[in-house]
């Protein structure tokens, strides 16, 4: 009897695991703090190279390392969760961006700093796909289009949060290349001591090995429009680099403005008016959303340049405010488009193929940039990186355009043939 009761009590003791909307919230909460981590040091990267007197080069180096190690772990473990579960992937991840705050609190140069963002890298790639994957498991079932807009808005507004903040903190606060991060510490940790306790949607199955083998997950049925919308991606994530990397640089060294809060507020309204964007596109058919979202990501590049070009302050924050609100629609457009097709046991490669695209976009043109910064001066390669991203997406635009025209004819009653069954009749 008492054996009994000991055991009784035991199972009365165990905790309860947390509700499937609490973790669905909890994962979203996860998702933004990656991403507010990884934008965190882009207002710091200017205060990094007056202290240590690295090249433009190198600062670009640093911000490009952290996407490579993040495209890599995508390539690896961005499908893993599907076969392990989405728990382990996500502890993980986040003890690997706890050790990242640690690195980046200890820097004394530019090889911590590497370091520190290579290891970030890996801790963002391999939560990507595991939290993309698991919002869309936990979503509510009432609220199809829920799970999607998470999927896009959490990135955004960790992006415009964290640069934002780190600008606050540098210009005002103590400690600046300290303090972010601490913050940051605490919170991974507990978030690491958190999720155990939220339901597992992918058991685990076999096959784990054989997915560590670096490859593309896009089912066959959904490649063509994944190859459609994939330059559109990589165009408006390109922006995104080089904002991150460069916009400390373009808003002092082209704008004159030399306040740390600025370099943040560059990336802020990029990203964070992307957020509003989808916040307020939630709603509308995906397709119409994708492609109006690129249109104004085309509009708001252009006022950029010409803000470039006249040296206003006020052109270039209204052309980053509506390139920043394409960026967002753009983006979860393609979300609401593409990821739902996806089976729940594709789901996270799929997502992890399209983030793929993304952070290809995301470090390599800005790589590139801060390789021609030095031969050419940062004016003329802020506007040849413009020009070069609208001619990619008004590409892929176009060819979205033409894509749905072939699907609205394909769809379309051939004239002769009776009318579907419920049909009205013309007028």
């Amino acid at each position: 009897m008492s054996g009994t009761r000991s055991r009784g009590a035991a199972v009365h003791a165990r905790p309860r695991g947390m509700s499937r909307s609490a973790a669905f919230w909890l994962i979203g909460l996860t998702q933004c703090l990656m991403l507010f981590a990884s934008s965190a040091p882009s207002p710091l990267y200017v205060v990094y190279q007056a202290r240590w007197k690295f090249s433009s080069i190198a600062l670009t180096e640093v911000f490009a390392l952290y996407a490579i190690a993040l495209l890599v772990a995508l390539l690896v473990v961005g499908g893993l969760s599907d076969y392990v579960g989405r728990k382990p992937v996500l502890v993980t991840a986040l003890v690997l961006e706890a050790v990242s705050m640690v690195l980046f609190i200890g820097a004394d140069g530019v090889g911590w700093l590497l370091a520190a963002r290579a290891v970030q890298g890996v801790a963002t790639g391999a939560a990507t796909g595991a939290t993309s994957a698991a919002i869309l498991d936990l979503h509510p079932p009432d609220k199809p289009r829920l799970g999607p807009l998470v999927n896009t808005t959490a990135p955004n507004v960790g992006l415009a949060l964290g640069a934002l903040g780190a600008g606050l903190l540098v210009q005002y606060a103590p400690h600046p290349t300290v303090l972010v991060y601490a913050l940051l510490l605490i919170a991974f940790v507990v978030l690491a001591c958190c999720v155990p306790a939220i339901p597992e949607t992918s058991p685990r199955g076999p096959g784990a090995l054989a997915s560590l083998a670096p490859r593309m997950g896009v089912p066959r049925r959904i490649r063509p429009l994944f190859l459609v919308v994939a330059p559109c991606l990589f165009a408006v994530w390109a922006l995104g680099g080089l904002y991150m990397s460069l916009g400390s640089s373009i808003a002092a060294g082209i704008l004159h403005l030399s306040n740390h809060v600025v370099g943040g507020l560059v990336v802020f309204a990029l990203t964070g008016t992307g957020a509003v964007g989808s916040l307020l596109r939630r709603n509308r058919q995906p397709r119409r959303t994708m492609t109006g979202g690129f249109v104004a990501f085309l509009v708001g590049v252009g006022l950029t340049l010409g803000a470039l070009e006249t040296t206003s302050t006020a052109l270039f924050f209204v052309g980053t405010v509506v390139a920043g609100y394409g960026f967002g629609t753009g983006f979860l457009g393609a979300f609401q488009t593409i990821g739902p097709l996806a089976a729940p046991a594709e789901r996270a490669q799929l997502v992890s193929s399209m983030y793929v695209v993304c952070y290809l976009g995301f470090s390599l043109p800005a790589v590139a940039a801060g390789v021609a910064v030095r031969e050419a001066g940062l004016r003329p390669t802020a506007t040849v990186y413009g020009v070069a991203v609208m001619v990619l997406a008004a590409a892929a635009t176009l060819g979205l355009l033409a894509q749905s025209r072939r699907d609205a004819r394909r769809t379309s009653p051939v004239p002769g043939d009776p009318a579907p069954q419920g049909a009205g009749s013309p007028p």
